[in-house]
């Protein structure tokens, strides 16, 4: 389900519009507020969720993780950590509410074997590239690999 702004919460600080992944969140140079552009192509990943300050910005969830009619309110708590999802079912008298660690960690300190890579620079920053793309997906200046190119053959349904 894509996000939607509540208008009234909405400051326009463009914390939702820095952190999107897809590129769908703009401010409206007239209202200075958010709202979602392209509400098909949400990746629905909760990045401006979470990453809203004033709690503008909601998202109808699937109905195996809340029924039909409820909101979900998103509060990340920096201080202590945690990442809280309040559902709030239709009939109002029900409520449940679901806390998480934040799991983002500063370059280096995350995953063993990323320890030793070097932070990526601007240009990697600024490339449509995934980090280290080209490198594990093995793409050169020929462009993307195929079967003859990593040297594999099909017989019989299976790549040898």
């Amino acid at each position: 389900m894509p996000t939607f702004v509540y208008m009234t919460r909405c400051d326009g600080c463009g914390q939702c519009v820095d952190i999107c992944p897809s590129d769908i969140m703009h401010i409206d140079k007239t209202l200075r507020r958010a709202y979602n552009i392209e509400p098909n192509m949400c990746w629905e990943c909760y990045s401006c969720v979470k990453a809203c300050p004033h709690h503008a910005i909601d998202v109808r969830g699937y109905a195996d993780f809340a029924p039909l009619g409820h909101s979900v309110r998103v509060h990340r708590d920096e201080e202590k950590g945690t990442i809280a999802w309040r559902i709030k079912f239709r009939n109002g008298k029900k409520d449940m509410e679901l806390l998480a660690p934040i799991t983002t960690k500063p370059w280096g300190t995350g995953q063993p074997h990323l320890a030793n890579e070097a932070g990526p620079s601007n240009e990697m920053v600024d490339s449509e590239l995934l980090y280290k793309e080209p490198k594990y997906v093995a793409m050169n200046d020929s462009g993307l690999p195929t079967l003859k190119s990593n040297g594999l053959s099909l017989k019989e349904g299976v790549y040898y």
